[in-house]
């Protein structure tokens, strides 16, 4: 007869613990992966959040991205920023290394598509593009100014990303959405 298995369950002071060491770390921003790929739950990967920079600095959020509840529901695919302070030409810049793939007018507003590689499209608009497609360019690269047109508000950039033809949140390459941090309960 073999002896009893010991099982050991961590008390409440050791859970409390782990949670408050995760919680530090994630305050303090200390990120081993940092700067890699992530990869998803499809076997896709898509750079670390923070990797990528905003189209339009100094600028203020106008309206978030809002999910669809499916593939043709209503939602708002991508975000819409506005220059924050008086620029006479809000420039835009390229959010990360691609390809400009497409520069010109769609349904009447201009658009500027960037590929950026892995399956990683990006679109602005209304943005009257200074680089034709095929224009190699680097994240901060000037790519377009601030037009007129489209279906955002007046003055602001409508920002969308694609991964493999399917809408995401830019905010998660831009690293605007917080990671979930767990806290203690008691």
């Amino acid at each position: 007869m073999s002896p009893p298995v010991r099982v050991h369950r961590p008390g409440r002071t050791g859970v409390a613990a782990v949670l408050v060491v995760l919680l530090v770390i994630a305050l303090a921003g200390a990120d081993p992966a940092a700067g890699r790929a992530v990869e998803g739950t499809d076997g896709v990967s898509i750079p670390r959040a923070g990797t990528w920079e905003w189209p339009l600095d100094p600028f203020r959020l106008i309206q978030p991205y809002l999910a669809p509840a499916h593939r043709y529901a209503p939602g708002h695919r991508g975000i819409d920023i506005a220059p924050a302070g008086s620029t006479a030409v809000a420039q835009i810049v390229a959010p990360s290394d691609g390809v400009i793939a497409f520069s010109g007018q769609v349904a009447g507003r201009p658009v500027v598509t960037i590929d950026h590689g892995g399956g990683l499209v990006s679109t602005l608009e209304p943005a009257a593009g200074v680089l034709p497609p095929g224009a190699a360019v680097r994240r901060g690269d000037a790519i377009a100014t601030l037009s007129r047109g489209g279906h955002s508000a007046p003055g602001t950039l409508h920002f969308g990303v694609r991964r493999d033809g399917e809408y995401i949140n830019p905010m998660l390459l831009l690293g605007g959405v917080p990671r979930a941090v767990l806290l203690p309960c008691c």
